[in-house]
């Protein structure tokens, strides 16, 4: 039987995300559970743990500069523990193909863009041009090469309420829920507090809901606590605090979801929950893979970034509303 590892480097819960499908394709092509080796910034054992095709998540850091070799040296060791019969690298980082090469397993697999391709045991490779694609048409081209058949690009991820790490205030909420996502790791992704309250004020008059869990980083508490504090409503729920189960477990018993383009956002869609992403200055083109309902300006370009907060303005409460409302 073929004994698989899947390595992926980056470090944003989205990007990994967005990789599920060509995981998952992975497995079903060679019929067995995979051990995958990310970021621990993706906290991916605590979100992939109901995943069928999963063996076993680990982490690495994969450090810059001699730390990096250090990195390289774990993976050896874990490659060598483990006896994997292939392995795959999603993106064009090099030293895992290094590692696995000198660890002796016969198949390495990955796009062979740049030095990357001189560790491979495959013959086809990526161009240098591919570069230009994004991380989910570059794993798209890889499969192909290899003739892994891809049965859905779009992302799918689930939690079982019944998990015993999710905190009982979620597990009783009742009602209808509905949850914004407030924050994001760049600052010129968010939409603005007081449109939040908004938009919060004219769902609620239609009847929409009975709460709203505020979904934000820690870091962003002070967003949520804006919010609230603005608004005269005592509907809004922070959970600013809550780790990403409890943040899946709250995703989960919300009717949709209105955020950021940020790691919730990709979280929600992945679930399968009506996810509208709230876009003025990014591409929605880098979206196509995901089910996330963008809801942009007027005057939207896509393919255009602006990276200046003010312009989210330029996406108003009403436009958000009636989108939500149609």
């Amino acid at each position: 039987m073929d004994k698989i590892c899947i390595v992926y480097t980056h470090s944003k819960v989205g990007d990994l995300i967005w990789q599920l499908p060509y995981i998952e394709s992975i497995s079903r092509f060679h019929n067995t559970k995979i051990d995958l080796i990310t970021r621990k910034e993706t906290q991916a054992k605590s979100i992939l743990g109901d995943l069928n095709y999963i063996h076993k998540v680990e982490y690495n850091t994969f450090r810059k500069g001699i730390l990096y070799w250090l990195d390289v040296l774990k993976l050896f060791i874990f490659f060598i523990k483990n006896k994997f019969s292939h392995a795959y690298i999603l993106d064009k980082v090099n030293k895992p193909a290094i590692a696995a090469k000198f660890a002796g397993i016969k198949n390495i697999i990955g796009p062979g863009i740049g030095k990357q391709k001189d560790w491979l045991t495959i013959s086809k490779f990526l161009s240098e041009s591919d570069k230009k694609l994004n991380y989910s048409e570059q794993s798209q081209k890889l499969l192909k090469l290899n003739n892994i058949p891809i049965k859905n690009i779009y992302p799918n991820l689930d939690i079982k309420l019944n998990n015993s790490n999710i905190n009982l205030d979620i597990k009783k909420l009742e009602g209808k829920i509905i949850s914004f996502g407030i924050d994001s790791g760049e600052n010129f992704k968010m939409w603005y507090e007081e449109y939040f309250v908004e938009l919060a004020e004219k769902l609620y008059k239609e009847k929409l809901f009975n709460y709203i869990f505020l979904i934000c980083s820690k870091v962003n508490q002070s967003m949520a606590q804006k919010i609230i504090n603005n608004s005269k409503r005592k509907y809004f729920i922070d959970c600013s605090n809550v780790n990403l189960v409890n943040l899946m477990a709250a995703l989960k018993k919300s009717s949709f979801f209105v955020g950021n383009n940020a790691g919730p956002l990709n979280i929600s869609a992945a679930m399968n929950i009506d996810s509208f992403g709230l876009i003025a200055n990014s591409p929605i083109s880098e979206l196509k893979y995901s089910k996330i309902i963008p809801i942009t300006p007027d005057n939207y370009q896509d393919n255009v970034w602006y990276r200046n907060r003010e312009g989210m303005k330029n996406l108003t409460v009403d436009k958000v509303y009636y989108f939500i409302l149609s």
